[in-house]
């Protein structure tokens, strides 16, 4: 069995596009970075302590658990999900006009945890200049609520991104490539797995 140790329909909806079966399990873990933590530990560290939480929760060893997490950082400091529209607008003002990391790690693991294999993708991510007309407005739309940084790019926050190199699935959530790439090392083929009868 194959399972997503994450509540994110994004990462939902980008696992459905390599395997067609999978559980959803979300992980319930502490997720305030240790003093001193670069964003690169806080980032790898996470989604390890998801797959071991899944992992802890009786799974068979023959499991394969994926768990991920993304982090907005600008100026090496972490930017998390918006407590309120202050907060929204505050780090919407930090990314307008500047160009950003989002970091996405990833940890796939089997159930008994004596395989384990981890990495972060770091994209870079260029923003316009926003007004504060348009965060307000932004932030009305709903979108920014429960994002890191407080915008998606796949959703109407793609409009605030002048540019950006790196990986497209890992800024919405999940490295697609790397996934597969893992799981083809734990012996599941995703392209088999997708196969219909």
């Amino acid at each position: 069995m194959i399972i997503l140790a994450s509540a994110s329909p994004r990462r939902r909806e980008l696992l459905a596009n390599l395997v067609s079966s999978f559980e959803v399990r979300p992980a319930d873990i502490d997720e305030t970075p240790f003093p001193m933590e670069s964003p690169e530990e806080y980032v790898i560290r996470m989604a390890r302590e998801k797959a071991e939480a899944i992992a802890g929760q009786g799974v068979d060893h023959r499991d394969v658990i994926i768990a991920s997490d993304t982090s907005v950082v600008i100026d090496g400091q972490i930017l998390g999900k918006p407590e309120s529209f202050a907060h929204a607008k505050t780090m919407l003002r930090s990314l307008s006009g500047k160009t950003h990391q989002v970091m996405t790690s990833l940890c796939v693991c089997n159930g008994g945890l004596n395989r384990v294999a981890t990495c972060n993708v770091v994209s870079d991510v260029s923003f316009r200049e926003i007004s504060d007309l348009e965060i307000e407005h932004y932030w009305r739309t709903g979108e920014p609520c429960d994002k890191a940084g407080s915008y998606a790019i796949q959703g109407v926050g793609g409009m605030f991104v002048k540019h950006m190199t790196g990986s497209f699935s890992a800024v919405v959530g999940l490295p697609i490539y790397e996934v597969s790439q893992f799981l083809s090392e734990f012996g599941v083929s995703p392209l088999k797995e997708n196969i219909r009868e």
